[in-house]
């Protein structure tokens, strides 16, 4: 198994982060490695989607959990990897007010000892600018409540 956390705290409110995190078509907004994003039903535990990210071919997805306002997990199966990949996007609430945005990643799988170290820094090297933006959007989402 390899894992990875990245985390950052902002002063947006979960539920603009949250409100983001369930918008999927706005996802390339902020996420520059997803191209597009498409869900087979609404924003819940269980929906399977579609994810384009740039130069790659589509991967399906599943939603594994949604908690409104805290966050949500979601899985991809890497074909012919043998490697499953879990991504958990939290949000806990600090004892300050702001708001903690955790990106943790997991792979999984019969070659996830081998394939783990090769593709989780490739999956996991934008997450400090992505979460950066997602903070802006958030913020500025905020601002305007």
């Amino acid at each position: 198994m390899w894992t990875y956390d990245y985390s950052a705290e902002t002063v947006a409110e979960p539920e603009a982060i949250f409100d983001l995190f369930r918008d999927v078509a706005t996802w390339p907004r902020w996420n520059p490695g997803v191209e597009s994003m498409e869900l087979d039903g609404a924003f819940a535990a269980g929906t399977t989607g579609t994810m384009k990210t740039p130069g790659q071919d589509p991967l399906r997805m599943r939603l594994l959990s949604v908690e409104d306002g805290r966050g949500f997990e979601d899985e991809t199966e890497i074909p012919g990897a043998g490697v499953v990949v879990r991504v958990r996007h939290a949000l806990s609430t600090l004892s300050d007010g702001r708001t903690r945005i955790t990106y943790g990643v997991t792979i999984d799988g019969p070659a996830a000892d081998a394939v783990g170290p090769e593709i989780g820094p490739e999956i996991t090297a934008d997450f400090p600018a992505v979460v950066a933006a997602l903070i802006s959007e958030a913020e500025a989402a905020s601002s305007r409540r």
